[in-house]
C-alpha cells in the first residue's frame, strides 16, 4: 500500500527537478545555449509561438546562437522579439539567419546570476520538503485508518526521508553544475 505512496512521491519530486532544470536552463551564463530562448514566444500570424517551433537553433561557436527560421517571413518578427526580450542581447539579421553573440559576463552580473540560481534551488528544496510533509501526512492517515501498522508507518516515513535526501542531493548537484557554468570564464 505505502509503495504506491512512495512512487507517487518520486513522481512529484521528478517534476520538481525537471522544473528546476528548465528554469535554470533559461538563465544566461557566459556561453551560448539553445535553452536561453526556450521561453521566447514570437507573434507568428497573430499567435504567440515558441521560437524553437519556428526555427532551427544551433550553437556554431561557444558564444554564438544561430537562429534559422523555417519561414523566412518570420525573420523580422523573431529579431524584434529577441531584441525586446530580457536576454540583454542584440540580434543581428543577415536576411537568412539571426546571430546572437553572447557577451562575457561581468563579475557583478555573475554574482547576480548566482543569487538567482541559489533562490531557485532553495525554492526547489522547499517544494521537495512540502512534498515530503504531504506524503508523511498521507501515511499517518493510512495508519489512523488501520491500513498501516505503527511499524509500517515508521518504515514508510524512513523511506520517505531517504527519497527526499536523494532529491535534495540532486538539487545541490544541479546548483553546483550551474554555478560552475556561470563562474566559467
Amino acid at each position: 500500500m505505502h509503495r504506491e505512496v512512495h512512487k507517487e512521491l518520486e513522481k512529484k519530486m521528478d517534476k520538481t527537478i525537471s522544473f528546476l532544470k528548465e528554469d535554470l536552463g533559461s538563465i544566461r551564463a557566459g556561453r551560448a545555449n539553445p535553452k536561453l530562448v526556450d521561453k521566447i514566444k514570437v507573434d507568428y500570424y497573430g499567435t504567440p509561438t515558441p521560437l524553437n517551433q519556428l526555427s532551427n537553433i544551433s550553437v556554431p561557436e561557444p558564444r554564438c546562437l544561430l537562429i534559422q527560421p523555417y519561414d523566412i517571413n518570420a525573420l523580422k518578427d523573431i529579431e524584434k522579439t529577441l531584441g525586446a526580450s530580457d536576454l540583454g542581447v542584440n540580434p543581428s539579421n543577415d536576411g537568412k539567419v539571426i546571430r546572437i553573440m553572447i557577451p562575457e559576463l561581468t563579475e557583478e552580473r555573475r554574482k547576480d546570476l548566482l543569487k538567482t540560481v541559489k533562490k531557485e534551488t532553495e525554492n526547489a528544496k522547499v517544494a521537495l520538503r512540502n512534498e515530503r510533509r504531504d506524503t508523511n501526512e498521507k501515511l499517518k492517515k493510512m495508519e489512523k485508518n488501520g491500513d498501516l501498522t505503527k511499524d509500517d508507518l515508521r518504515d514508510a516515513e524512513t523511506e520517505v526521508q531517504k527519497i527526499t535526501d536523494k532529491y535534495i542531493k540532486k538539487v545541490e548537484e544541479i546548483y553546483s553544475d550551474k554555478e560552475t557554468e556561470i563562474l566559467e570564464v
